[in-house]
């Protein structure tokens, strides 16, 4: 994430906190006293959001100091420190919350992505995550899907066409939209920005491989079976994606089927934050 946007975060997420003074410390805390705390995990899971984390320190307070003992990433379990800081005990117990937060967001959310790309590893199918994200972390939870072996779907409404159902409904049909999406291309000289279109049986499929001029086939809802069955009749032409009430037990299943990527809301949006605590040394 780029270095700026992230700092503006960092400035939202200390004045929701903090405002004008973390008054349980500055009662009882000298500001000269200097201390060390560490990151402890207390669950087993993949670790997400160090690198984030050095960047929460350094804006709070850039004297700070971290000793960093593993990397994002990391298979973790509980006990392992992954890192510790050395510093002022006031900046210290103020960085605590925020930084915990989003570290253990992103671990959850890492966790969670290698655990569905682990289910399915060996049938050449990828996990993707979708927009279901928390509002202003899309980017730190998108990462985390990467960081845990998953891959990212588009970003937001600005980096992919994806034609769904209700755009195909408005549109006046599959091939509208299809048409209609590849003019716009055209003429917003977007050259490179890929078509992905959503169908709901193999009827509507039959209408898009008519039409073609897209690069994915979402198969929205489809049975293991009638997935199968759509894979086959595309043979390779474009590339494919499940979607739509997958879940942990049915993924295998999908995977075997032969599409290229699973697209997966509960990556982030209904993810358990990855516990651990910031400890003084």
């Amino acid at each position: 994430m780029d270095t700026k946007e992230l700092q503006k975060l960092i400035a939202i997420w200390f004045e929701e906190d903090i405002r004008d003074g973390d008054h349980t410390s500055l009662s009882c805390i000298p500001e000269t006293e200097m201390g060390c705390q560490q990151l402890i995990v207390k669950e087993e899971g993949i670790i997400a959001g160090i690198e984030v984390a050095k960047q929460i320190i350094a804006y709070f307070d850039p004297e700070c100091r971290m000793e960093q003992l593993i990397e994002d990433g990391t298979h973790v379990k509980p006990g392992d420190i992954a890192f510790r800081v050395y510093g002022k005990e006031l900046s210290l117990l103020q960085i605590e919350r925020t930084m915990l937060n989003v570290m253990q967001r992103m671990s959850g959310v890492a966790t969670t992505a290698h655990k569905y790309q682990s289910l399915i590893e060996g049938t050449g199918c990828h996990v993707l995550d979708t927009r279901k994200t928390t509002p202003g972390l899309r980017y730190l939870e998108k990462e985390a899907v990467l960081i845990g072996g998953g891959m990212n779907h588009r970003i937001g409404l600005f980096d992919m066409i994806l034609l769904k159902d209700n755009h195909v409904d408005f549109s006046g049909g599959i091939k509208n939209a299809i048409i209609k999406a590849n003019e716009y291309i055209k003429a917003n000289n977007k050259e490179g920005m890929k078509i992905e279109i959503e169908v709901r049986n193999l009827n509507e499929l039959q209408q898009v491989l008519e039409v073609g001029n897209v690069d994915r086939i979402m198969l929205d809802n489809f049975t293991p079976e009638l997935t199968k069955e759509a894979v086959k009749i595309i043979n390779g032409r474009f590339e494919t994606e499940s979607s739509g009430g997958i879940t942990f037990a049915t993924l295998r299943q999908y995977g075997e089927c032969g599409v290229d990527y699973i697209s997966v809301g509960a990556l982030t949006h209904s993810v358990n934050g990855l516990d651990m605590s910031f400890k003084a040394c």
